[in-house]
């Protein structure tokens, strides 16, 4: 009798069982989740004091951070500010009895969020969120407002490609130096393909694309669905002198085509099966990448044929990129030429630059497309955007 009810028992608690198998908590880390801040379990992310942030399933989002000392805490950050319609004015969250300052905002759009908290007049990362950028300058949090299914920068079940990252030592900048390399699904050295050289903004580096960016999941299901051409991508570092060295401008451009054309395509063409024609390599990045795709990209017509210049341009394109502008075959020499920045940042003074180099390539007949979308200003919503609705999908079919 005592068996048949441990049994009964068994039976009724199996599909409970079966049930918290598929049920992740907040930030688990479990699998590559598209809902990572949908709290399921009501569990805390390891090591962490509290639960921050939460998103419902409506699209609020609650921060929260115990500093019981603390007498003023905001939420911080250029880009979930902006988001929130609030430009760059940070907003105060609440103390409770408790010690723990809380803020509920939204509902928001679904994307991925940069932020971070100012406690006191110093700015910190949310210490109980997993989710944060290792990048080349202090670090941020990310917040994950998910939709009703993962995103098109999400990982999918799809056949997805590899990644490799490659260190190296650059004569150019005397140190050693790394480059992530995406090989598509199904790649094989019996066939020759395309690349494309992916750059990265003030302060990033390569692996930000990956991280924040995710190109190599948005290159991962453009191909599944058919939108993409099959291509090696190829993320290089592209900062070789300090950002905030006194005469970066002057330096890095001519520093980093050294260091392209020396270091980073002999490299990717010594490993990898890929064409070695112009019209089959293509050089892009966002913000300063934008402005090396320009500096470095349209000064090696010899080497690229295909370009995607992302929230970047110059207000005196007219002199600056002369040569290009003003070579008679240029339109010739290229094959693909993509200009393209967000909505919001299309308003303001970086939104200026691109428009006098819009405006000197309209002058000088010069093809190329041009796009603004994504809703949002100078930050990974709009590359984001860019990358997976324009310019791959366009990337050596045009």
């Amino acid at each position: 009798m005592n068996d048949c009810i441990r049994l009964k028992s068994l039976t009724c608690l199996l599909p409970l069982l079966l049930l918290c198998t598929t049920l992740h908590a907040q930030q688990a880390n479990v699998n590559l989740d598209w809902r990572p801040h949908l709290n399921t379990e009501n569990l805390t992310p390891f090591s962490a004091p509290m639960n921050s942030p939460e998103v419902k399933d409506d699209r609020t989002v609650t921060f929260r951070l115990k500093a019981p000392e603390a007498k003023k805490v905001n939420l911080s950050g250029v880009h979930i500010l902006a988001a929130l319609g609030r430009g760059r004015e940070p907003m105060p969250m609440v103390k409770g009895a408790d010690g723990i300052w809380t803020l509920t905002v939204g509902p928001m759009k679904p994307d991925m969020y940069v932020y971070q908290f100012n406690v006191d007049g110093m700015t910190i990362t949310d210490p109980s969120n997993t989710i944060s950028a290792f990048t080349a300058m202090p670090p941020y949090s990310h917040v994950v407002v998910h939709g009703e299914a993962p995103a098109y920068y999400d990982a999918k079940d799809v056949p997805h490609g590899t990644v490799t990252r490659h260190i190296y030592h650059s004569n150019v900048t005397n140190g050693m130096r790394d480059v992530y390399v995406y090989t598509p699904p199904g790649y094989t050295s019996k066939k020759k393909y395309p690349t494309l050289y992916l750059l990265g903004g003030s302060g990033e580096l390569p692996s930000n694309w990956m991280y924040d960016g995710r190109a190599n999941l948005i290159l991962d299901n453009l191909i599944a669905e058919g939108k993409a051409v099959p291509m090696v991508m190829v993320l290089p570092n592209n900062q070789v002198v300090h950002r905030n060295h006194p005469q970066h401008a002057e330096q890095t451009f001519k520093l980093f085509e050294k260091e392209v054309r020396e270091h980073i395509v002999p490299l990717v063409e010594a490993h990898y099966s890929v064409r070695r024609d112009p019209k089959g390599r293509a050089l892009s990045g966002l913000s300063m990448g934008g402005r090396h795709t320009m500096f470095c990209g349209f000064n090696s017509l010899d080497l690229f044929a295909n370009f995607g210049v992302l929230s970047a341009g110059d207000t005196d394109s007219e002199k600056v990129i002369a040569g290009f502008l003003n070579d008679p075959r240029v339109n010739d020499k290229i094959s693909y030429l993509f200009v393209g920045q967000g909505d919001q940042e299309a308003q303001g003074a970086l939104g200026a630059r691109v428009e006098g180099l819009r405006k000197a390539l309209e002058n000088h007949k010069i093809k190329h497309e041009y796009y603004v979308g994504g809703g949002l200003g100078h930050d990974w919503s709009t590359w984001r955007h860019l990358l997976y609705y324009r310019f791959l999908p366009n990337l050596w079919r045009k």
